[in-house]
């Protein structure tokens, strides 16, 4: 189905409702999708990107290309 013509159905769909539910549930699914994905990691992973972050603002890391030339030979 053309997704231009879906939303124009899910438009009429929702503006003909009059069930606070069903707005409250599409509320729910767009504020859903606004999630932050910081928000679902755990405080060891955020503490480990927070770590590898300062690491790499002090200097504390290898370029990519120097690992790969440093294997290649």
């Amino acid at each position: 189905m053309d997704i231009q013509l879906e939303k124009l159905e899910l438009i009429k769909l929702l503006a003909d409702t009059e069930n606070p539910a069903i707005l409250k549930s599409i509320r729910k699914i767009f504020k859903k999708e606004e999630k932050d994905w910081w928000d679902d990691l755990t405080e060891e992973q955020k503490a480990e990107i927070e770590a590898s972050e300062r690491e790499i603002e002090n200097g504390e890391f290898y370029l990519f290309e120097d690992v790969m030339a440093k294997y290649k030979k």
